[in-house]
């Protein structure tokens, strides 16, 4: 069984990561942001040509798979570096927006 891992965790491993290496100096808001735009585009890239069938199944070829979870490991470590800088609690902004979505999008 995996360690559970949560947000802070993970920030931190991240933070660290950055510290070890003399990064943050770069991850200021506009980079992350920057960054986090390059890495969701390269995920879009692998579905770009696949027809809606073939997108469903992208994650029955390994190495389609693969690629996936490492654009998507990118996406969300961009988006937890700038989370981190800016001092939002991702999963608490996410809540907040599904409630204002609810109020905005009743279900019939």
């Amino acid at each position: 069984m995996t360690e559970h891992l949560d947000v802070a965790k993970l920030q931190h491993r991240l933070a660290e990561f950055a510290a070890a290496r003399n990064w943050q100096q770069y991850h200021t808001p506009k980079n992350l942001a920057s960054a986090l735009s390059v890495e969701a585009s390269e995920l879009v890239e692998i579905f770009q040509w696949l027809t809606p069938e073939e997108s469903t199944r992208v994650m029955d070829d390994p190495d389609s798979a693969h690629r996936v979870r490492d654009e998507v490991a990118d996406v969300l470590a961009y988006l937890l570096q700038l989370c981190e800088v800016l001092g939002i609690d991702p999963l608490a902004a996410l809540d907040a927006k599904i409630d204002r979505n609810e109020g905005r999008f009743p279900a019939s």
